[in-house]
């Protein structure tokens, strides 16, 4: 891993931009700058899941991520991602509570199956639960349901670098601009 002081040419400009946009560096970013491009392409797809227009709201995506880095176990997604999730809930306490169990929560039926879609499609992809029925008679479109399973997928391909390649939670976890 190539550390921002050490970084040059394309990487130390796409360290520079990253750290310009978002106020900081995270590790996940730089466990990828042996390859500075991966970076810049997972940037984009990662705003495109998230920050682009949808019908689901950036809360109800974030805690899907959420959602699915606590199936996952990846501390390291469930910290920056609460962190984000508190953003707009702005209840820390229930943030905390969708980690560890998000069924004690007053979730709307919406909200719920939400949860319920990101966990399944997490921990047991291949089995049919009947989730997307379920979205649809709660009135998800059809590109409302793709938008959670990208996030569910992204999510699940993020979760997979940090733990595959052991990537640690930064002392000052937080502090991101939104």
């Amino acid at each position: 891993m190539i550390q921002p002081e050490e970084a040059e040419g394309r990487l130390k400009e796409i360290y520079t931009d990253l750290i310009t946009k978002r106020g900081k560096l995270a590790e996940v970013h730089k466990i990828q700058s042996l390859r500075p491009e991966s970076i810049v392409k997972h940037i984009d797809l990662y705003l495109e899941i998230m920050f682009s227009k949808s019908e689901l709201s950036r809360a109800e995506r974030e805690m899907m991520a959420v959602v699915v880095s606590a199936a996952n176990r990846c501390e390291y997604c469930q910290t920056h991602h609460a962190e984000a999730l508190n953003n707009y809930w702005k209840d820390l306490e229930k943030v905390n509570q969708l980690r560890t169990n998000y069924n004690t929560l007053a979730l709307t039926e919406k909200e719920k199956t939400l949860c319920d879609f990101a966990k399944r499609l997490s921990l047991t992809p291949s089995e049919d639960f009947g989730l997307v029925e379920k979205l649809k008679t709660l009135d998800f479109s059809d590109a409302a349901i793709l938008d959670a399973t990208l996030v569910i997928a992204y999510f699940n391909f993020v979760n997979r670098i940090v733990l595959g390649l052991g990537v640690n939670l930064e002392e000052n976890a937080g502090g991101y601009k939104y």
